[in-house]
């Protein structure tokens, strides 16, 4: 489930400090933003590490963990710098811990990251993108950072801060016997459902005495017999009980006035009110505190006028909105963790009472959190799923007291100095970077007017300059430069927004107000801006703004020889017309006194439509007619017999580019020809295209009626047909493409043109094809496609074949219509053999999970039984010794057949029912106790199923899922607080003789008693989904 959590992986450091891993990262443009007022630092969430951040920030905030693991020097741990090296011995796991306590304590920045740490676990980004359990890697990580620190000072690290023993004892009520046993643990499981609170959970399942009486008598060794004895736990004095209690203490009356505020309606409250309320929550008053230091209460809220408001009269004071953080509303209730902070010089500190300021980390952000909302926030579904506890009477050292950097070794404070001033530096290289841009001036005096814009009288290079200017200063700043920077430049300097348009440069927007900075005026990165008088270039009057904005547009007309002859010449040539000019303007340009103005707003001489200009349309502008950037016009002479058009108005010219069609004759009719070219537009009709098609094949007109037309792929296949209303744009038909004329209709806009074929591997083009109503039900549909293709019987479903040919989700819903489904004309259903099973019921097929030996052959139970005797040894054997010296057996499975199951059955139910299979009896399985059930992901065992008596539809297995059954040396029956690892990791082992050891862990969580709980506090709750 982990990865190769257990295992120090050598070769996956990173020798950066901000996380960069291994894998591929998408590389931050700008460095991580520094930490919020509440100077406490986050954990970026990769994906779905959420319950890993928990658990990370609840190490980080408990000190006596925390401190332990940085009292292991590099002698003991190594450094990153010798990973390489054969002989060094480098601990990753803990070094990796300590960088990123380091990071959250030192590090001036919003949130940490936690690459380095998978990494270092062997994670792969699969990882790191599912949901896990918090209790279950707690435990591996505490096991995986025992197995590191062997051989070092801090070896018993764990067993020293968690450990706990349950002492179990049965008392013979007849000899007043004790029998006991000892049992020891990290943490307690308890049941909270329909109980009061916390006290009464552990007391009724660790407390509680037990009786053993009537039929249920205790056997006394004492007594030798059965005898009435009553069964209690007890916890030893030892215990320790998990739990975090944050020693960053907050001293600053910046933050103790913001969390009052925040805890106020409208967070407003009148000054003295204030006052009290402080010396209420940190037990001294503001003048002996923080008087000497930063004065007056009143006058430290005006010196913090960004923070906070004062009123008028100075009575009353309200927090500002950007002073305080709101919490976030869809923040996952299931990934917080919350912090009780202590005040550092609380009076009640050492007697047990406390003020503390609680805070909401929530991976990336930490915000304030009132005490009521936490406790609405865990009750009921949303109830935390694990509690820390920290012994009260643990107390810290006066200099720890609002110091961060007690306890770090000084080789980590040096590496998180230097990366803060890094982190600075950076951040002014990106605040400049994002707050300056970069402008193209154009120079007025070296332009000049032609053909309708301006255009640089030399070269673009030499009328440009490129200018990088801060938008944050004002226009006025920007013109003093200009100024300063063209010592030429004399009268006045009138700065406009200018663009680049196909005719030339255009003038659209002056610029005024020199008081407003860059940004209010919404001059963006890039802008072309024309430095001039604001009135004329070159002598020219100059127009501005969009309304005469230059159009350049193509302009056709017949050629005419000197000897006045017509010649079927056309001449193309752009012209360039303000937006704002009359359409008749353009037969005064050409010098034509009177004719008839056609346009073609699409831009494409070749196309179709043209549409002649009425005579009293001729005083509209271009842009009343629609005419843009590239649209055409055709002039026809009205003196001219030669028209340019046919009596459709299309354009028949050779001289011009016509795009086609390739059309087939696939109606089994004889022809001349075989493949015609139809020329058409994006806008013209698929019926045109069809009709053209047919009368040049020369077939029989009643083909009008009953035909269609269908694309053809690149490997031959006919699509789904056309529909003759669609334009070749709507149909998403290209020029070039080949279509095939075929007999039938297309279907109507009510129906379906579906393919079908029978079984799941289906070859590309050998496809049936059929058309249904879209209101059509499957099961209808399903008999239709039998009939069609000449199967029988009700023992079949269908199936839609997804984007990679193969065969997807059943459709169960046999009552439900296409159209309810999302089937759609083109899609692909398979008959599939096999009669879907009743609402409520699963089809599982069955397979054997058993080892397969290196010669191919299935091992029998036996074999595999002295195989995994062989292989079973605990993780914490750092010995390679006992490895079987024969190449190693491989995993595989053996399909057995399918059952059919009702989803409300249990797993030993299906375990038993699987024992019924004709092939399962040759493997002498004793009971379903004796099977370990796993899904088949990837022909792969994948998700272990546990709780024999849950049933199936709590696991939410799908319709589609496989079940394979793992025999077992003897039974076994894994319930929820147990956890099974099995990751079958290569241990890298230094002897030559075994360079692969095989190893499989199982870790079962033992109930145990805890009757010192009352004595302690709860200062964090965790959860995780």
């Amino acid at each position: 489930m982990f990865g190769d959590l257990f295992e120090e992986e050598y070769s996956t450091v990173s020798n950066n400090q901000y996380g960069k891993g291994k894998k591929l990262k998408t590389k931050a443009l700008e460095p991580p933003a520094p930490r919020e007022f509440t100077n406490l630092s986050g954990i970026r969430n990769q994906g779905g590490t959420c319950y890993l951040n928990s658990l990370l920030q609840t190490l980080h905030f408990t000190p006596e963990f925390r401190e332990a693991l940085f009292s292991l020097g590099p002698e003991e741990l190594g450094l990153f710098e010798d990973k390489d090296k054969p002989d060094a011995k480098v601990r990753i796991i803990p070094l990796q811990l300590q960088r990123l306590f380091a990071q959250l304590l030192l590090l001036d920045q919003e949130a940490a990251s936690t690459t380095d740490l998978t990494d270092s676990f062997g994670w792969t980004s699969n990882e790191e993108m599912r949901q896990h359990d918090v209790q279950e890697l707690n435990r591996i990580l505490f096991s995986a950072l025992e197995t590191s620190l062997v051989g070092t000072s801090g070896h018993d690290l764990i067993n020293r801060l968690y450990h706990g023993t349950i002492v179990n004892q049965i008392v013979c009520k007849e000899c007043k016997n004790v029998s006991e046993r000892q049992e020891d643990f990290l943490d307690l499981t308890v049941a909270v459902k329909n109980v009061s609170g916390l006290e009464d959970a552990l007391w009724n399942m660790y407390v509680e005495e037990e009786v053993f009486d009537c039929d249920n008598l205790y056997h006394c060794g004492t007594c030798d017999r059965l005898v009435q004895a009553a069964k209690e736990e007890k916890s030893k004095p030892d215990v320790n009980l998990k739990d975090l209690q944050s020693e960053e203490e907050i001293d600053h009356p910046l933050m103790i006035l913001k969390a009052i505020l925040l805890e106020e309606e409208n967070n407003l409250i009148p000054v003295d009110q204030l006052g009290q309320k402080l010396l209420k929550k940190i037990g001294i008053s503001w003048n002996k505190k923080y008087r000497k230091q930063h004065g007056p209460l009143r006058k430290f809220l005006q010196l913090h006028s960004q923070i906070f408001l004062l009123s008028s009269d100075e009575s009353t004071v309200r927090l500002l909105k950007n002073g305080s953080l709101q919490a976030e509303s869809d923040f996952q209730r299931n990934d917080r963790q919350i912090f009780k902070m202590l005040p550092p010089e609380s009076p009640g500190l050492n007697n047990g009472i406390s003020c503390p300021h609680w805070f909401d980390i929530n991976d990336s952000k930490v915000q304030p959190i009132r005490e009521k909302d936490i406790e609405q926030q865990f009750q009921g579904k949303e109830s935390a799923y694990m509690l820390f506890y920290r012994k009260s009477q643990l107390q810290r050292p006066p200099e720890a007291r609002a110091n961060p950097r007690y306890g770090v070794p000084c080789h980590l404070l040096n590496e998180m100095d230097a990366a803060n001033i890094e982190l600075q530096t950076k951040r002014e290289e990106c605040d400049s970077a994002n707050n300056t841009f970069e402008l193209h001036l154009h120079l007025g005096p070296q332009y000049h007017f032609f053909n309708g814009a301006l255009h640089p009288v030399v070269s673009q290079t030499e009328s440009m300059w490129d200018l990088t200017f801060d938008k944050r200063k004002t226009l006025g700043d920007l013109r003093q430069s200009i100024f300063q920077l063209l010592e030429f430049w004399e009268g006045d300097m009138v700065l406009s927004v200018a663009k680049l348009v196909p005719a030339g440069l255009h003038i659209y927007q002056t610029l005024g107000g020199d008081e407003l900075t860059l940004c209010e005026t919404e001059i963006a990165d890039g802008e072309d801006i024309f430095v001039w008088n604001g009135v004329e270039v070159g002598g020219v009057h100059i127009q501005t703004g969009i309304d005469c904005e230059p159009l350049l547009l193509n302009v056709l007309h017949l050629d005419t020889s000197s000897e006045r002859e017509k010649c079927c010449q056309v001449i193309e040539s752009p012209h360039v017309f303000p937006a704002n000019a009359e359409v008749g303007t353009v037969l005064t340009a050409l010098a034509i006194p009177a004719g008839v103005i056609f346009i073609n707003s699409a831009g494409c001489p070749g196309g179709e439509g043209w549409t002649a200009i009425p005579k009293e349309d001729m005083r509209k502008t271009f842009r009343e007619q629609g005419l843009r950037n590239g649209s055409s016009i055709l002039i026809q002479d009205s003196h001219d017999d030669n028209s340019l058009l046919t009596k459709e108005e299309k354009w028949v010219t050779s001289m011009n580019e016509i795009d086609w069609l390739h059309v087939k004759n696939l109606c089994q009719l004889e022809s001349e020809e075989k493949q015609v070219k139809i020329s058409a537009t994006v806008n013209t009709m698929v019926f045109d295209i069809r009709i053209k098609a047919i009368k040049e094949f020369k077939l029989m007109k009643e083909l009008a009626d009953n035909s269609c037309l269908r694309p053809i792929d690149r490997h031959g296949k006919l699509l789904c047909p056309v529909p003759d209303s669609y334009t070749l744009k709507e149909a998403e038909l290209k020029m070039g493409s080949s279509l095939g004329l075929c007999l039938g209709k297309a279907p109507s806009s009510s129906q379906l043109f579906l393919f079908f074929a029978m079984g799941s591997d289906v070859q590309p083009g050998t496809e049936m094809e059929i058309i249904v109503e879209e209101t059509i039900s499957v099961r209808d549909c399903l008999k239709l496609m039998l009939k069609k293709s000449g199967l029988q019987g009700d023992a079949w479903h269908l199936r839609k074949m997804d984007w990679c040919y193969e065969a997807g989700e059943p459709l169960c819903e046999e009552d439900a219509t296409l159209k309810e489904l999302l089937i759609c004309s083109g899609d692909t259903l398979l008959l599939i053999e096999g009669q879907l099973p009743p609402p409520g019921f699963l089809k599982v097929p069955i397979w054997w999970y058993q080892l397969q030996g290196p010669s191919g052959h299935w091992e029998s139970h036996q074999d595999q039984t002295n195989y995994t005797s062989s292989r079973g040894r605990v993780w914490r054997a750092a010995s390679s010794q006992g490895a079987s010296g024969n190449e190693p057996a491989q995993v595989s499975l053996l399909y057995l057949g399918d059952i059919e199951i009702s989803e409300d059955a249990t797993l030993a139910e299906l375990k038993s029912q699987a024992m019924t299979l004709l092939p399962f009896l040759e493997f002498g399985v004793p009971s379903p106790a004796h099977l370990r059930a796993w899904t088949v992901e990837r022909k792969l065992p994948g998700r272990l199923l546990r709780t024999d008596r849950q049933p199936l539809r709590e696991y939410k297995l799908g319709r589609r899922i496989e079940i394979c059954l793992e025999p077992l040396q003897k039974g076994e029956n894994l319930g929820n607080h147990q956890v099974h690892i099995d990751p079958m990791m290569a241990l890298k082992c230094q002897q030559e003789a075994h360079p692969q050891l095989c190893q499989c862990v199982r870790t079962v969580c033992h109930p145990a008693d805890s009757s010192s709980l009352p004595s302690l506090c709860p200062l964090i709750l965790l959860s995780s989904s």
